[in-house]
């Protein structure tokens, strides 16, 4: 009973996150954001690796970011988490959206690409879905789902499209919108990513929504040489900046202190994604984070 067709109902949850929904009901009224600088001296050496057999797809900056984005979620349930019409679910997958530029141009149309991840999987498993999946988006005649039935509704005499999109807008408010209307919804994902540094811009904030389910969006500015410092001194390295922006309802603080060191710790370690999304970190590592 109150479970959706992408979550379950968390009955059982403590006093504090069961009034919460009623205080704060709105998403956008409670975002906590964080901003890192990462060093990529090591996933650069280990996209290098991956690379030396010269695939026909290569693998780069962004599939790591995904790949540890995702392994992070895997291991940490609450960000799997979200609120809805004042009560918390839990995910039946981790999932993650971005959208693609089919063409870079003013006119170049945007499609959204929407992957369904399992625990089993590595970093090999997302190249490959990424892969398959912008091979498709490129072809300019192509659609996916979410765009496919938006045109629709922007074909109709608007005298009826708003009535049926404010229908469409409660249904989807009380959690009983037709699956098939929000199949490739970025913000029906588990983790919606912006990579703003593949159009050279820098890393920016971004808002969540009150429409659709996620609870966290990543962006992604442009890698660059960018200081660090080390030993007292500045030393400049290439680095990218990551900010993120969380519904701080689904968890407490030090979850998400922990949740974020350990997001940095696979990509100053980015060996650990060729292991399954699953695969836990040991004990003394991470309660040492």
């Amino acid at each position: 009973m109150g479970d959706r067709f992408d979550a379950k109902y968390l009955k059982n949850v403590d006093s504090m996150h069961f009034i919460m929904p009623f205080m704060y009901p709105n998403r956008c009224d409670n975002e906590a954001f964080f901003s890192f600088r990462i060093d990529l001296t090591e996933v650069n050496k280990y996209i290098e690796k991956k690379n030396a057999d010269n695939p026909d797809y290569k693998y780069n900056l962004f599939q790591c970011l995904i790949a540890a984005t995702l392994k992070t979620i895997t291991l940490r349930s609450k960000l799997s988490i979200f609120i809805h019409n004042k009560k918390m679910y839990k995910r039946n997958e981790i999932s993650t959206a971005f959208t693609v530029k089919q063409e870079f141009s003013d006119e170049g149309g945007e499609v959204l690409a929407f992957i369904h991840a399992k625990p089993e999987w590595t970093i090999d498993d997302l190249h490959n879905e990424i892969r398959r999946q912008l091979l498709k988006l490129k072809n300019k005649s192509y659609k996916d789902e979410s765009t496919g039935v938006m045109d629709k509704f922007n074909a109709l005499p608007k005298f009826i499209s708003r009535p049926i999109l404010n229908a469409v807008c409660y249904l989807e408010k009380k959690g009983h919108i037709p699956p098939a209307l929000v199949e490739t919804d970025p913000y029906h994902s588990t983790v919606n990513f912006a990579n703003l540094g593949s159009i050279g811009l820098p890393s920016g904030y971004h808002h969540l929504t009150n429409w659709g389910t996620t609870s966290m969006f990543v962006v992604i500015g442009k890698k660059d040489r960018m200081p660090f410092y080390e030993n007292d001194q500045v030393v400049f390295k290439d680095g990218v900046d990551l900010n993120i922006t969380m519904d701080e309802r689904i968890a407490d603080g030090y979850y998400f202190s922990k949740s974020m060191k350990i997001l940095q710790y696979f990509l100053a370690h980015p060996d650990l994604l060729d292991e399954p999304f699953n695969t836990k970190l040991p004990d003394e590592v991470f309660k040492n984070l």
